[in-house]
C-alpha cells in the first residue's frame, strides 16, 4: 500500500501506516539526493527517516483517536466516559463483595475490627465494632477485602482471622452479593445503547433500559406475562417480574414504578413502597433479588506437549469466569464449557491438552452430562474450588 493522505471514508478516518510514511519519506529523499543514495537500515539517514516516520505516525494516530472518540461505537477509555455522560450514564467502578454473616459467642462480647476468612482464603472485614446479642448471636455484613467478583457460597465463610475472647464461630447462611470489576468499554457501550431506548417503542423496553442504566446494577432479567393465566415460571397474569442484581432497593423500585405499564402488577418478594411525588399515592413495587446456584464441573483431559499445572489453573479460571458471566435465567451448557476450556490454549492447531469429557452438577438436584436450566430468578455461580481438572 502506497502513501495516501488521511481521508474520511464510510469506515471513518483512514490514516497511512508507519510503513507508508517511512516509504514516502525514503522516496522523497531519493528524489532529492538521487536514486543511488544509500538508505539501508544501518545508515544514519535511514535511522533518522525511521525516527521521523514514527513520530509522524504517532501524531496521525492521535488525530484518529480523537476522531473516533466522537461517538460511542468507536470511543474508548475516558473518551467513551465523556460521550456516555450525554445520555446520563457513567462507567461502573469496581466494587467489593459483601455477605451477611452470623457471629456466635458469649452475649455482650465486643468485637473490634474483626476479620473472617472464607474457604478460598479471601478475608472479609466486619464493621468496626460488633456486639454479640443476648441470644449469643449477631448478624452483620462482612465486606471482602479483595475488590472485584469474589464469590462466597453458603457456609463457606467459617474461619475467624482475628480471635477475640467470647467469639467462638462465624458462618454465612446465604451466598455473598458479588462485587464487580471496573466496567469494560464493551459493557459500557451495551448499557449506553440500552439507556437510549428509554423513550422506547414499548414500556417493557423502557423498564429494562432504566434498570440497566442504574450505576450499581450488574445483572438483570425482566419477564412479562401478558396473558390471563399464570405462566410456566409461576408469574401472575398481567404482570412483570424483574430480577435485579446490585443497585439500591429504592432506586430499582423507583425505576420500575416510573416505567411500568398502567395497571401492571409487579411480581417479587422484595417490596418497596413508592410515593407519587405529585399525588402522594403509595404504590407497592415488587421485584426479586437473584438466587445463586453453585455449579460444579469435572473436566477430564489428556495432557499433551506443553501442558503444565498452570494450564490446569487456567482451565479452572476460564470455566469459573464463564459461569459468573452468565445472565440471570441463562442455561449452563456443556458445549459452552468446552469452548471456555479450549480458549485457554493459544494455538488450536497445536494444543497442550485434549478434553476427553466434561460433567457438570448443580445444587440442589445434581445432574451429569446435561444442560442445567437456571430459572428466571436464579443465576449460576462458581469458584475454582468447584472445578476439578483430572488428567488421564
Amino acid at each position: 500500500m502506497s502513501y495516501t493522505s488521511p481521508t474520511v471514508t464510510s469506515a471513518g478516518l483512514v490514516i497511512p501506516t508507519y510503513i507508508d510514511v517511512r516509504d514516502y519519506l525514503i522516496e522523497q529523499y531519493k528524489s532529492i539526493y538521487g536514486q543511488d543514495a544509500y538508505l539501508e537500515e544501518d545508515s544514519a539517514d535511514y535511522q533518522w527517516i525511521s525516527a521521523v516516520s514514527l513520530r509522524l505516525h504517532d501524531a496521525l494516530s492521535s488525530v484518529q483517536l480523537s476522531y473516533n472518540n466522537r461517538g460511542p461505537q468507536t470511543a474508548i477509555g475516558s473518551g467513551l466516559d465523556q460521550i456516555v455522560k450525554l445520555n446520563g450514564v457513567t462507567r461502573r467502578g469496581a466494587s467489593y463483595s459483601n455477605c451477611l454473616v452470623t457471629l456466635t459467642g458469649t452475649a455482650g462480647t465486643v468485637i473490634t475490627n474483626g476479620e473472617v476468612v472464607d474457604t478460598s482464603g479471601y478475608r472479609w472485614s466486619l464493621p468496626e465494632t460488633v456486639t454479640i446479642g443476648e441470644d449469643g448471636t449477631v448478624d452483620v455484613t462482612a465486606t471482602c477485602q479483595t475488590i472485584g467478583e469474589i464469590t462466597a457460597l453458603p457456609d463457606t465463610i467459617t474461619s475467624i482471622s482475628t480471635p477475640t475472647a467470647g467469639w467462638t464461630s462465624v458462618t454465612n447462611a446465604a451466598a455473598a452479593t458479588v462485587g464487580n470489576a471496573v466496567e469494560t468499554d464493551s459493557e459500557l457501550r451495551t448499557r449506553q445503547r440500552l439507556s437510549v431506548s428509554r423513550p422506547s417503542m414499548n414500556l417493557l423496553a423502557g423498564t429494562i433500559s432504566a434498570i440497566a442504566a442504574l450505576e450499581e446494577v450488574t445483572r438483570y432479567n425482566v419477564i412479562e406475562n401478558p396473558t390471563n393465566t399464570e405462566d410456566i415460571h409461576g408469574t401472575p397474569p398481567h404482570s412483570i417480574t424483574c430480577v435485579v442484581e446490585g443497585g439500591d432497593d429504592e432506586d430499582v423500585a423507583e425505576e420500575i414504578w416510573l416505567n411500568r405499564g398502567l395497571g401492571v402488577y409487579t411480581n417479587g418478594d422484595v417490596i418497596i413502597d413508592v410515593a407519587d411525588p405529585i399525588t402522594g399515592v403509595i404504590t407497592p413495587i415488587r421485584f426479586y433479588r437473584p438466587e445463586y446456584i453453585p455449579i460444579y464441573a469435572t473436566v477430564m483431559i489428556y495432557p499433551l506437549d506443553g501442558y503444565t499445572t498452570a494450564t490446569s489453573d487456567a482451565i479452572k479460571q476460564a470455566i469459573v469466569d464463564y459461569l459468573n458471566a452468565l445472565q440471570i435465567g441463562a442455561d449452563v451448557t456443556i458445549s459452552a464449557l468446552y469452548a471456555a476450556a479450549m480458549a485457554v490454549t493459544e494455538d488450536l492447531y497445536n494444543p497442550s491438552f485434549s478434553i476427553l469429557d466434561i460433567t457438570i452438577a448443580g445444587i440442589p438436584s445434581p445432574q451429569e452430562s446435561i444442560d442445567i436450566t437456571i430459572l428466571y430468578n436464579q443465576v449460576a455461580s462458581g469458584n475454582t474450588n468447584n472445578v476439578e481438572v483430572v488428567t488421564e
